[in-house]
């Protein structure tokens, strides 16, 4: 995400790139292992499962993105920085799509005793909203239908990511001045005792 001030109306504006998760859920029991050292605590949280919901309430329900940018940051972007676009990220012949039905007038309330996830906290806990996932369809298969998982274990499947994706398109090509200031030297003050 990047903020960016408009000058003549003096407001900050959200422009938003993509959204993700980087879900490493911990239960309490092992998030107090750093109880006396918090450099023991392991690192993460839940998000997998809220974050279409929280997206669409936050920034859609809220009139800072549209409904096109909400697939556009959630999905279609996300592919192609992975580079695996348009296999996945698209709707179009030959694609491996995973599609949601989204109802944008229903709402939703995160909370540890309800969520998929082994961990007994959660993050969100208590967060109530606008706009649910109330359908997923996964490889032809509703794996999501009435606030049920219908994941069969064993079912997902691996998806290669080539490198190098279109953000190294032209990087070949970029200026020498600008690649020459990377190597400018740093000047240094000493501190005085």
């Amino acid at each position: 995400m990047r903020f960016v001030q408009e000058p003549n109306l003096n407001l900050m504006l959200l422009l938003v790139q993509l959204v993700g998760t980087d879900h490493c859920s911990f239960n309490s029991t092992q998030k107090a292992l750093g109880i006396d050292d918090f450099r023991k605590i392991p690192n993460g949280v839940n998000g997998i499962e809220e974050r279409m919901h929280l997206v669409w309430d936050t920034m859609v329900e809220s009139g800072q993105i549209s409904a096109i940018d909400y697939v556009r940051v959630t999905s279609t972007e996300c592919a192609k920085l992975f580079n695996i676009y348009p296999r996945k990220g698209a709707i179009l012949a030959g694609s491996d799509a995973d599609i949601i039905i989204f109802n944008p007038n229903s709402s939703f309330e995160i909370s540890a005793s309800s969520h998929h996830s082994r961990s007994d906290t959660n993050v969100y806990e208590g967060i109530r909203g606008k706009g649910k996932v109330e359908v997923t369809i996964s490889g032809g298969r509703v794996v999501w239908e009435n606030d049920d998982l219908k994941v069969v274990p064993g079912s997902g499947k691996y998806v290669e990511m080539p490198p190098y994706n279109y953000l190294f398109d032209g990087i070949d090509k970029a200026e020498t001045t600008y690649l020459s200031s990377l190597r400018a030297p740093v000047k240094r003050s000493r501190a005085t005792s």
